[in-house]
């Protein structure tokens, strides 16, 4: 089990923390569930309802979409930010590929902490805008390679 302390350094690594004070990080730190999975055990899969973010203290995971690679994530990365925000359902799965080590963040204490904490709904506005920056930069690329050929 991490200490509260491991906790908030590993919350520091995350950009999705990056810039929150420690005072606020050891208030998150508080809120997560430790979640350990086995190579090959799903986190969750597509089309489940979403209410929990993950972030990776050790090991790795692959984004995908049935047999379909989408990206694969490591230490200090973190999965399923968008179900704090809503409770839609997943839009890939996630399975470990090593033992992985997770921390989980449900929906309902992250609104609490919203509340009190604007730092934290600032850094998680960033990191969903510059997912979807990302996103439609990788359409316009794909579009202007399809239109070349």
């Amino acid at each position: 089990m991490l200490s509260p302390l491991e906790k908030v350094l590993v919350l520091r690594s995350a950009g999705l923390f990056k810039g929150t004070p420690d005072d606020i990080l050891a208030d998150v730190a508080g809120l997560l569930e430790e979640v350990h999975a086995d190579p090959g055990q799903a986190v969750f899969a597509k089309g489940e309802k979403g209410e929990s973010m993950y972030l990776i203290v050790a090991g790795e995971v692959r984004v995908h979409d049935g047999e379909h690679t989408i990206n694969y994530l490591h230490h200090g990365d973190i999965f399923g930010e968008m179900a704090l925000l809503d409770s839609e359902p997943r839009m890939a799965s996630i399975t470990a590929t090593t033992g992985t080590q997770l921390l989980r963040l449900d929906q309902d204490p992250f609104y609490e902490l919203l509340e009190d904490r604007a730092e934290v709904a600032r850094g998680v506005i960033h990191v969903l805008s510059s997912r979807l920056r990302d996103s439609v930069a990788g359409r316009r690329q794909s579009a202007m390679q399809d239109s070349a050929h």
